[in-house]
């Protein structure tokens, strides 16, 4: 299945990475961490690493490390601004509940 983007996440990718001047994607992963075991992680790309799933879509980049790949599967990316908040959201079908403050999540 993989990663999926939304429109307006491809788009804030490409605007980051143009406005940054390089980089190839942005990484998607997850820790442990939190009241409910794992968090997600995002950084920039500029090279990827040999055991990289890649995923493109709408002219964007999302790069999963192997780890993460069974905590993320299925997963579409959504970017949204919601007054003074802004942000990825991640539409995850393996999520099983989220904690209160929504920082962490378990699958």
């Amino acid at each position: 299945m993989g990663i999926t983007l939304t429109q307006q996440a491809a788009d804030h990718i490409n605007r980051y990475i143009q406005k940054r001047g390089k980089g190839l994607g942005l990484r998607v992963g997850v820790r442990p961490t939190g009241c409910s075991g794992m968090a997600y992680k995002l950084e920039y790309v500029d090279e990827p690493l040999p055991d990289d799933n890649v995923f493109e879509g709408l002219g964007a980049k999302v790069f999963v490390d192997p780890k993460s790949m069974p905590f993320l599967d299925g997963t579409q990316l959504d970017y949204s601004r919601e007054g003074l908040n802004e942000g990825f959201k991640f539409v995850n079908p393996n999520e099983k509940a989220t904690c209160g403050c929504g920082e962490s999540f378990t699958v």
